[in-house]
């Protein structure tokens, strides 16, 4: 294990907890109301036509063929992003990949998948996706809306991502039923949330995944979007009860799908605590995959990513 013990922070990212006691952490009580908000968020956002519309990118690769896209969303946002298609071979399986709270400037052209159709979206607010007056950093749009849960930014988000799976089958009526999701980080949460309620989804792919636990969320000193949200409870009184109904633990606990997880022993961005409350509130089945470190460059790093690019590729491989 390479976990660092060097690091510029004003605080222990390992919350000075090991591997066994992460692995027992339990998602916290579910908020009253949460399978009815998000079951209703979901019944409304799959009636969106999301009129996908398509044109050849001027990026150019020799794997894929790089298109533009854009959808629309709830409210009718219109979402910007990339589709990516393979150049050789049959389309047989669709991936929505969601990105982290830095936004997206590329698609990810690495990704261990074949025949397979690849939608890399920005959710709103941010990168192709920006809208002002959201803001687009962090800090400002992880408390946009934040007064209600109707309101708040991050359940637009999910909106985009189930109008994404939208988009795709779509475009490609066949793929429907073979739809997976990956996001790191921001766009990890997002997918713990989203994807218990959307029956459309195969599988997922977490890695480092935030807004697990909110109650610790709330509490533990990081440099990432929950120092924002701390720092707004403080100035403004608890915002507990609106986060709660954005628990990704307590989504996790219903999601039935295949899942592979990964998450990190260090990381000042994300809590590993509350990345571990969305791993262990898993189906037990599910494969949990521990990086020394989340967020931080480390030593040994390279060889545990590869690792992971190993299982995601048979994780995601067309049967």
């Amino acid at each position: 294990m390479s976990v660092p013990t060097t690091h510029p922070f004003a605080f222990d990212p390992t919350y000075g907890m090991q591997l066994d006691q992460l692995l027992a952490i339990e998602p916290p009580e579910v908020a009253p109301g949460f399978d009815d908000f998000w079951i209703e968020r979901y019944r409304h956002a799959v009636t969106v036509d999301p009129q996908p519309k398509l044109r050849r990118s001027r990026i150019n690769r020799p794997d894929w063929h790089v298109l533009d896209v854009s959808y629309t969303s709830t409210g009718a946002f219109q979402i910007g992003g990339w589709l990516l298609l393979p150049r050789d071979g049959t389309v047989r399986r669709g991936l929505v990949v969601g990105h982290g709270y830095g936004g997206r400037d590329l698609p990810d052209f690495d990704l261990p998948v074949k025949e397979t159709a690849i939608l890399f979206p920005c959710f709103r607010g941010l990168s192709l996706s920006a809208c002002p007056p959201i803001p687009a950093d962090p800090g400002g749009h992880v408390l946009h809306g934040i007064e209600s849960p109707d309101s708040y930014i991050i359940g637009g988000c999910v909106d985009d991502l189930w109008i994404a799976v939208s988009a795709l089958v779509a475009l490609y009526p066949w793929l429907a039923g073979h739809i997976g999701y990956s996001g790191i980080s921001f766009g990890g949460g997002i997918g713990a949330l989203a994807i218990p309620f959307d029956s459309r989804i195969d599988r997922g792919h977490l890695v480092v995944p935030t807004f697990g636990h909110r109650p610790l969320w709330l509490t533990l000193p990081t440099v990432g979007s929950a120092q924002s949200v701390q720092a707004y409870q403080k100035k403004q009184g608890s915002v507990l009860e609106t986060l709660r109904l954005f628990d990704a633990a307590s989504a996790a606990a219903r999601i039935k799908v295949p899942m592979l997880t990964a998450t990190a022993l260090f990381d000042p961005a994300v809590a590993p605590p509350c990345q571990f409350a969305v791993a262990n509130a898993l189906p037990k089945f599910n494969e949990i995959f521990i990086l020394d470190a989340g967020h931080f460059d480390y030593v040994g790093g390279s060889e545990q990513n590869a690792l992971l690019r190993e299982k995601v590729e048979r994780f995601f491989k067309v049967p």
